[in-house]
C-alpha cells in the first residue's frame, strides 16, 4: 500500500504532459518494472495510440486482435509472458469510461499475479489524471485521433460528457460514427444522488452549422437542468433559445429522459427522431411515445411529459435516425428487423460493447456506399438501486 500512495503522489505532482513518464519512473523505483506505456483508445475504438507519440515507435494496436486490446475489451488484466519479459496489459478507466490501456513490462522471474490489484489501482489513478491533465496539455487529445478531426467533429467530441458512465443503478455506453466527421448527432448525460438525466439530440444540417446548432441546444438543455427546472420545461428553455437564434429555419430532435435511481420511473420528452428499444427477457420492442415538435421549430412550444418504467435487468438502446433509417442495398431500413436482431445478438456485451457492435452491424446492412449521415447509439443497462446504497430514510 506505501508503494501505491508513492506512485499516486507521483501522478498528483506531475506535471500534466509528463504524466505517462512519471508512471513509468514510479513503477520502475516501486515495482522493478522496466517499461511502462499508455495508449489511449481512438475516437473511432478501432485502434490503441501509443502517449506520448514517438517517430520510432510501433504502430497502433488494433482494440480487437491484439493482447492490450483484449485487457481494454474485458476490463481485466492481461497477462503476456516472453523469454526475456513479462507484460502486463492493464485497463485505464474511470467510472465506466473506458479511457485505454497501460502495458507494465516486468522482468521474467517475476509473478505478476500478486501485484495485479495494486497494478489496477495505479491504473485507475492514471486515468483520474488524465481527465484532470486534458485542461491544461493537448496531449491525450492528440493521442487519441487515429487522423484529422474536421472542425464540426472537434466541437462535438468536446461537447460529449465522454463514452460511458457506469453507478450501481446503471451502465451506459454510446458512440458516434463517422467519428472523425460528425454532423449533427450528440448526447448528454448528468446524474445526481437521486436521478439520472439523459439526452439524445439530432441537429438538422451538416458541418459546421450542425455542430453550432447542437452546441447551442446542449448547452440550453445543460443550463435549464442546472437551474433545477423539470423536464417539461428545459425543454422549453431549449426550445426558447433555438428559436431565437434561427427563427424556426434550423430545429433540433431530441429525446430527453429523467431517470429516478430509487424507483426506476422515467419522465420522457418526445421531441422528435431519436427512438427508443428495450429489451426484456431476450425481446426487443420498439417503445413509443407522443411526438411533439422539434426544438426551435416554432416559438414558445408547450412540451408535455410522459412516463414509463424500467426494471432490473432491462437493456435499453437508443438510436438517431442515422441508425434506423440507414437502408440495405434492396431498401431495407436496419430499424425494421436487423436492429432487433443485433441487439439480442449482442446480449451477452457489457454496455460500453453494445453501440460500436451495433454500428458494425449497421455498416454491414448498408453495404459498400458509405452512411449518408451520423449515426449515434446509447445503451444502457438498468440494474436498480441496491437496498445498501439507498439514501438515508429511503425504504
Amino acid at each position: 500500500m506505501d508503494e501505491i500512495a508513492a506512485v499516486e503522489l507521483a501522478l498528483r505532482e506531475a506535471a500534466p504532459h509528463l504524466l505517462p513518464t512519471v508512471v513509468q519512473d514510479a513503477l520502475r523505483k516501486h515495482y522493478g518494472a522496466r517499461l511502462a506505456e499508455l495508449r489511449l483508445v481512438d475516437y473511432g475504438l478501432r485502434s490503441l495510440q501509443l502517449v506520448p507519440p514517438t517517430p520510432d515507435a510501433d504502430a497502433p494496436v488494433a482494440v480487437h486482435d491484439s493482447p492490450q486490446g483484449r485487457a481494454f475489451g474485458s476490463q481485466e488484466p492481461h497477462v503476456t509472458r516472453h523469454a526475456d519479459a513479462v507484460l502486463v496489459h492493464l485497463p485505464v478507466t474511470v467510472r465506466g469510461d473506458r479511457m485505454g490501456v497501460l502495458t507494465v513490462t516486468l522482468p521474467p522471474e517475476r509473478d505478476p499475479r500478486p501485484l495485479l490489484p495494486e497494478l489496477l489501482r495505479i491504473a485507475e489513478a492514471l486515468g483520474h489524471e488524465i481527465l484532470v491533465a486534458e485542461r491544461d496539455t493537448d496531449l491525450y487529445a492528440l493521442a487519441r485521433r487515429a487522423t484529422r478531426l474536421t472542425l464540426a467533429a472537434e466541437m462535438q467530441w468536446q461537447l460529449l460528457p465522454g463514452r460511458a458512465c457506469a453507478r450501481p443503478e446503471f451502465e451506459l455506453g454510446a458512440h458516434l460514427e463517422p467519428a472523425y466527421a460528425i454532423f449533427g448527432d450528440n448526447y448528454d448525460w448528468s446524474v445526481s444522488a437521486d436521478h439520472l438525466t439523459l439526452t439524445v439530440t439530432n441537429g438538422m444540417g451538416e458541418g459546421i452549422e450542425a455542430a453550432l446548432l447542437s452546441n447551442l441546444a446542449v448547452h440550453a438543455l445543460r443550463n435549464a437542468r442546472r437551474a433545477g427546472l423539470g423536464l417539461a420545461d428545459q425543454a422549453a428553455l431549449a426550445d426558447q433559445a433555438v428559436y431565437g437564434r434561427y427563427r424556426g429555419a434550423a430545429h433540433v430532435a431530441v429525446l430527453l429522459l429523467r431517470f429516478d435511481l430509487d424507483t426506476g420511473e422515467v419522465e420522457v420528452v418526445d421531441a422528435g427522431s431519436p427512438r427508443l428499444w428495450r429489451l426484456r427477457d431476450r425481446s426487443v420492442e420498439s417503445v413509443l411515445f407522443e411526438a411533439q415538435l422539434p426544438l426551435g421549430m416554432f416559438e414558445e412550444t408547450d412540451y408535455v411529459v410522459e412516463r414509463f418504467s424500467v426494471l432490473p435487468g432491462d437493456r435499453l438502446l437508443f438510436g438517431s435516425d442515422g441508425v434506423y433509417d440507414a437502408h440495405s442495398p434492396v431498401g431495407e431500413s436496419y430499424g425494421r428487423r436487423a436492429l432487433a436482431r443485433a441487439l439480442t445478438a449482442t446480449t451477452l456485451l457489457p454496455p460500453t460493447q453494445v453501440p460500436a457492435a451495433l454500428l458494425r452491424e449497421l455498416a454491414a446492412h448498408h453495404g459498400d456506399t458509405p452512411l449518408d449521415d451520423d449515426a449515434l447509439v446509447v445503451c444502457l443497462d438498468w440494474h436498480g438501486r441496491p437496498a445498501a446504497v439507498r439514501p438515508i430514510g429511503r425504504p
